[in-house]
């Protein structure tokens, strides 16, 4: 093991990046895996989008409605998680305040670069 690249962290000092006037997000990552804390205010959209990383997300508080592109729709509420296989269309709409733990293997490099303007509008 590299112990480099070890790295140990609370979320109170990552920095809180504003997105858009509803979503804020924490992120921490390494060469193979990415942990985002999402805060979604009640009523954020994720427009529908697709990416070749594999996600998990764990609603810790509230509640999200994802639509897939194939017209599924899941409510995901605290305490649940949602496997999103890659490539797979997907939206998201806070259907009250919620905090959302992501997990993408590999990493989100559009978020790491902040290219990722279907968030930013």
């Amino acid at each position: 093991m590299d112990e480099s690249k070890l790295q140990h962290k609370s979320f109170e000092e990552i920095p809180v990046e504003s997105v858009n006037p509803l979503m804020d997000r924490q992120m921490v990552y390494g060469e193979k895996a990415m942990v985002a804390r999402l805060m979604l205010r009640k009523g954020a959209v994720v427009p529908e989008h697709r990416h070749e990383n594999e996600q998990i997300s764990y609603v810790l508080d509230g509640a999200l409605r994802l639509t897939m592109g194939d017209g599924r729709v899941v409510t995901l509420r605290s305490g649940e998680v949602l496997v999103i296989p890659s490539n797979l269309p997907h939206s998201a709409v806070a259907l009250e305040d919620t905090l959302d733990l992501d997990i993408f293997a590999p990493p989100r490099a559009d978020w790491i670069a902040g290219t990722d303007a279907y968030l930013r509008k």
